[in-house]
Protein backbone atom coordinates (compact mmCIF):
# COMPACT_ATOMS: atom_id res chain seq x y z
CA UNK A 1 0.00 0.00 0.00
CA UNK A 2 1.09 3.71 -0.75
CA UNK A 3 1.93 5.75 1.94
CA UNK A 4 0.60 8.91 2.71
CA UNK A 5 2.60 10.83 0.88
CA UNK A 6 2.49 9.20 -2.09
CA UNK A 7 -1.42 8.59 -2.09
CA UNK A 8 -1.68 12.50 -2.07
CA UNK A 9 0.98 13.05 -4.84
CA UNK A 10 -1.02 10.47 -6.94
CA UNK A 11 -3.95 12.72 -6.40
CA UNK A 12 -2.61 15.77 -7.19
CA UNK A 13 -1.32 14.37 -10.36
CA UNK A 14 -4.24 12.78 -11.30
CA UNK A 15 -6.33 15.45 -10.60
CA UNK A 16 -4.22 18.35 -12.67
CA UNK A 17 -4.07 15.92 -15.72
CA UNK A 18 -7.68 15.84 -15.61
CA UNK A 19 -8.43 19.29 -14.96
CA UNK A 20 -10.53 17.91 -11.93
CA UNK A 21 -11.00 21.05 -10.00
CA UNK A 22 -12.84 19.93 -7.10
CA UNK A 23 -10.07 16.69 -6.57
CA UNK A 24 -7.44 19.32 -6.96
CA UNK A 25 -9.05 21.62 -4.03
CA UNK A 26 -9.64 18.60 -1.76
CA UNK A 27 -6.27 18.32 -1.62
CA UNK A 28 -5.42 21.78 0.43
CA UNK A 29 -6.35 22.66 3.57
CA UNK A 30 -8.71 24.78 4.30
CA UNK A 31 -5.99 27.96 5.01
CA UNK A 32 -3.43 26.71 2.92
CA UNK A 33 -0.76 29.11 1.31
CA UNK A 34 -0.03 29.06 -2.46
CA UNK A 35 3.38 31.16 -3.52
CA UNK A 36 3.74 31.71 -7.35
CA UNK A 37 7.34 32.72 -8.64
CA UNK A 38 7.63 33.61 -12.26
CA UNK A 39 8.00 36.43 -14.77
CA UNK A 40 5.29 38.18 -13.83
CA UNK A 41 5.92 37.42 -10.52
CA UNK A 42 9.66 37.96 -9.38
CA UNK A 43 10.80 36.72 -5.91
CA UNK A 44 11.04 39.70 -4.56
CA UNK A 45 7.10 40.16 -5.16
CA UNK A 46 5.66 36.67 -5.59
CA UNK A 47 1.87 36.23 -6.31
CA UNK A 48 0.76 35.03 -2.59
CA UNK A 49 -2.70 33.13 -2.49
CA UNK A 50 -3.93 32.57 1.63
CA UNK A 51 -6.83 30.29 2.14
CA UNK A 52 -8.84 27.60 0.00
CA UNK A 53 -10.91 30.27 -2.22
CA UNK A 54 -8.25 32.21 -3.32
CA UNK A 55 -5.61 28.78 -4.43
CA UNK A 56 -9.70 27.74 -5.91
CA UNK A 57 -10.09 31.09 -8.21
CA UNK A 58 -6.39 31.15 -9.13
CA UNK A 59 -6.85 26.74 -10.22
CA UNK A 60 -10.14 28.18 -11.76
CA UNK A 61 -8.75 30.23 -14.04
CA UNK A 62 -5.57 27.46 -15.06
CA UNK A 63 -8.21 24.67 -15.70
CA UNK A 64 -10.34 27.39 -17.82
CA UNK A 65 -7.54 27.73 -20.38
CA UNK A 66 -7.25 25.41 -23.48
CA UNK A 67 -4.14 23.64 -21.59
CA UNK A 68 -2.90 19.92 -21.88
CA UNK A 69 -1.39 19.52 -18.29
CA UNK A 70 1.03 16.46 -18.06
CA UNK A 71 2.87 15.77 -14.35
CA UNK A 72 6.21 14.81 -15.41
CA UNK A 73 7.90 14.12 -12.47
CA UNK A 74 6.93 13.14 -8.71
CA UNK A 75 8.76 12.67 -5.34
CA UNK A 76 7.41 12.56 -2.07
CA UNK A 77 8.53 11.65 1.60
CA UNK A 78 7.00 11.98 4.87
CA UNK A 79 5.24 15.61 4.90
CA UNK A 80 6.09 16.57 2.09
CA UNK A 81 6.04 16.28 -2.50
CA UNK A 82 7.41 17.68 -5.02
CA UNK A 83 6.42 17.84 -8.77
CA UNK A 84 7.26 19.01 -12.42
CA UNK A 85 4.38 20.00 -14.63
CA UNK A 86 4.72 20.32 -18.35
CA UNK A 87 1.76 22.52 -20.09
CA UNK A 88 0.87 23.13 -23.50
CA UNK A 89 -1.24 25.60 -25.56
CA UNK A 90 -2.90 24.53 -28.55
CA UNK A 91 -0.63 26.82 -30.48
CA UNK A 92 2.18 25.10 -29.10
CA UNK A 93 3.26 27.68 -26.29
CA UNK A 94 5.03 25.69 -23.60
CA UNK A 95 4.73 26.38 -19.86
CA UNK A 96 6.74 24.71 -17.08
CA UNK A 97 6.44 24.86 -13.28
CA UNK A 98 8.22 22.99 -10.73
CA UNK A 99 6.21 22.55 -7.31
CA UNK A 100 6.85 21.69 -3.46
CA UNK A 101 3.80 21.34 -1.38
CA UNK A 102 3.99 21.01 2.76
CA UNK A 103 1.66 18.40 4.26
CA UNK A 104 0.22 18.21 7.34
CA UNK A 105 -2.70 15.60 8.37
CA UNK A 106 -2.90 14.80 4.64
CA UNK A 107 -3.82 18.22 3.30
CA UNK A 108 -1.17 20.77 1.57
CA UNK A 109 -0.51 23.94 3.79
CA UNK A 110 1.91 25.33 1.88
CA UNK A 111 2.89 25.53 -2.04
CA UNK A 112 5.65 26.98 -3.57
CA UNK A 113 5.56 27.12 -7.87
CA UNK A 114 8.11 28.33 -9.74
CA UNK A 115 7.14 28.39 -13.45
CA UNK A 116 8.32 29.55 -17.00
CA UNK A 117 6.76 29.48 -20.01
CA UNK A 118 7.73 31.24 -23.78
CA UNK A 119 8.74 34.42 -23.96
CA UNK A 120 6.61 35.26 -26.97
CA UNK A 121 3.29 32.89 -26.24
CA UNK A 122 1.36 32.84 -29.12
CA UNK A 123 -2.20 32.94 -27.85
Amino acid sequence: MKGTSEMVCSTLHSAIEGHDLDRLLSMYDENAELRVIDHSHPPSSPLELKGKDAIGNYYRDIFSRQLNHRVTRELASDGSLAFSEECEYPDGTQVFTNGLAELKDDKIIREIDVQAWDESPKH
